[in-house]
């Protein structure tokens, strides 16, 4: 039998989130969500990406630590890529979005952002004083 799976993040900022959630080609839903499971079973959540099957992929904020909470049914996790590597790509569109607000926020701009062979971005930032 199937259940849903909470799985621990360090993603704080609702916007980074959403912003990476797009990056990686996924259209997150927003507001008090139910996100579907096994057999109808659903679980409450603040974001949901829809599955081709019909299962979803939840983001529930953890009160008691500020981070959203991956919550899904793994054993209908249907996705490209298995849901360590999800969440790796997620983190690191994550990061990305968050020290890109951080430095626009600054007064810095972007000058050059490059994907390294290594899957590392490059990312130059400068300023005018």
């Amino acid at each position: 039998m199937s259940h849903f799976s909470t799985i621990k993040t360090e993603l704080r900022d609702r916007q980074s989130l959403l912003e990476a959630l797009e990056d990686l080609g996924h259209g997150p839903r927003q507001g008090s969500l139910m996100v579907r499971g096994y057999r109808g079973q659903t679980v409450e959540a603040q974001l949901a990406v829809a599955q081709p099957n019909g299962a979803d992929i939840g983001f529930r904020l953890n009160p008691e630590t500020g981070s959203y909470e991956l919550v899904t049914d793994l054993d209908l996790w249907n996705q490209a890529v298995p849901v360590e590597r999800f969440l790796a790509q997620l983190n690191q569109r994550y990061a990305l979005r968050s020290i890109l607000a951080a430095t626009a926020e600054e007064g810095f701009q972007v000058s050059e952002q490059a994907q390294q062979q290594d899957g590392s971005i490059e990312l130059v930032v400068t300023r005018w004083a």
